[in-house]
């Protein structure tokens, strides 16, 4: 079911900071920002060939990345996004094998401009699984 890894996502206090920080110690180039109200983050994507790496920082107090920092208040890995050939099958696999997806259970469009669904990490080893459609 499981296809490529698309990106790994850390969560940033400071969204300019992080990314001046990979631009010029890890000689990286940053996306320009990316505002997402509907899941209340801003996002840099940094390529770096075989995947990507998504920068994310909260928009407003009520950003799940927000409750993120406030325990991690440097940062730290947030989640891991994995792509899959069919998101609605993916899903209702997912919860016929008991799997918890977050939120309504229905897709929500992500910042590649793709269908998304986020699993439960307490039924993923402590992980936060985003899947996105290819």
């Amino acid at each position: 079911m499981l296809g490529r890894l698309n990106h790994i996502a850390i969560a940033v206090p400071d969204l300019a900071a992080a990314s001046a920080t990979y631009r010029n110690t890890l000689g990286t180039r940053p996306t320009a920002p990316q505002v997402l109200p509907e899941h209340g983050v801003t996002v840099v994507f940094i390529d770096v060939g075989n995947t990507k790496i998504e920068l994310l920082e909260p928009l407003g107090a009520d950003s799940p990345i927000a409750a993120f920092l406030a325990k991690n208040p440097s940062g730290g890995m947030h989640h891991v996004c994995y792509e899959v050939a069919n998101i609605i099958a993916a899903r209702d696999h997912l919860k016929s094998e008991g799997a918890r997806i977050l939120g309504d259970g229905e897709p929500k469009i992500g910042a590649h401009g793709k269908p998304v669904l986020f699993l439960h990490p307490k039924d993923f080893n402590g992980t936060l699984i985003e899947l996105e459609q290819e």
